[in-house]
């Protein structure tokens, strides 16, 4: 069965009081991540993906080093983004984090500010388009990290992404201008549902449930 877009968890409008607007979700999700799907279907055949969950699909494109990019732009956009509706919620931010997940934050990073201020860096310092990621490593540990592009932690086999914040230009455009630093902060603050993010973190991560 093809790849599809799965719907917003929310409203369009929903984070908007949270500084994502209405249409920023409505083109990045409708246009952007749809783009993403579409194109990613256009070369199930021609690349030999039927079959392959979408999971397998961005860590095989990983391997494969430059050989896997065209496959890797889209289907790891399209895992990406996955991850990125669900960590999102107009109940978002603040700083009260579930029990075991605020335990790891404090015993791998020395507390949230801590956490806060190494994924923010990692989010700033990632040159041109990419994403910035709290990961678990094979070792039970913690860990930020960012990838360029499309690329993920599935892809470079650094660990498991259970956070996960999209940092090309137009996912922030419109409500922070060329602002990341703010756009970052204001993710951490007010749009992470922490509840989902320790959820993801005892289940061992993202499922997408998707095959091509």
């Amino acid at each position: 069965m093809p790849f599809s877009l799965p719907p917003l968890p929310y409203a369009t409008s929903a984070l908007a009081g949270q500084g994502m607007c209405q249409e920023t979700l409505e083109l990045h999700h409708g246009k952007h991540h749809n783009a993403y799907v579409t194109a990613l279907n256009g070369l199930i055949e021609s690349k030999g993906l039927a079959g392959k969950s979408l999971e397998q699909i961005v860590a095989d494109a990983g391997k494969a080093g430059a050989d896997g990019t065209p496959v890797l732009n889209q289907a790891g956009q399209h895992w990406n983004h996955i991850l990125f509706w669900q960590v999102m919620s107009p109940k978002g931010g603040g700083d009260s984090l579930p029990g075991a997940l605020a335990e790891k934050i404090n015993s791998d990073f020395g507390g949230l500010a801590q956490f806060k201020e190494a994924f923010k860096g990692a989010g700033v310092t990632q040159f041109g388009s990419g994403w910035a990621w709290l990961i678990m490593k094979s070792d039970g540990k913690l860990a930020v990290t960012k990838t360029p592009n499309g690329a993920n932690p599935i892809s470079t086999g650094e660990g498991t992404p259970i956070l996960g914040c999209d940092v090309w230009e137009h996912a922030y455009y419109l409500d922070f201008r060329n602002v990341r630093p703010n756009y970052l902060d204001n993710f951490l603050n007010k749009l992470v549902d922490w509840e989902v993010v320790a959820g993801l973190m005892q289940s061992g991560g993202l499922k997408s449930g998707q095959t091509a």
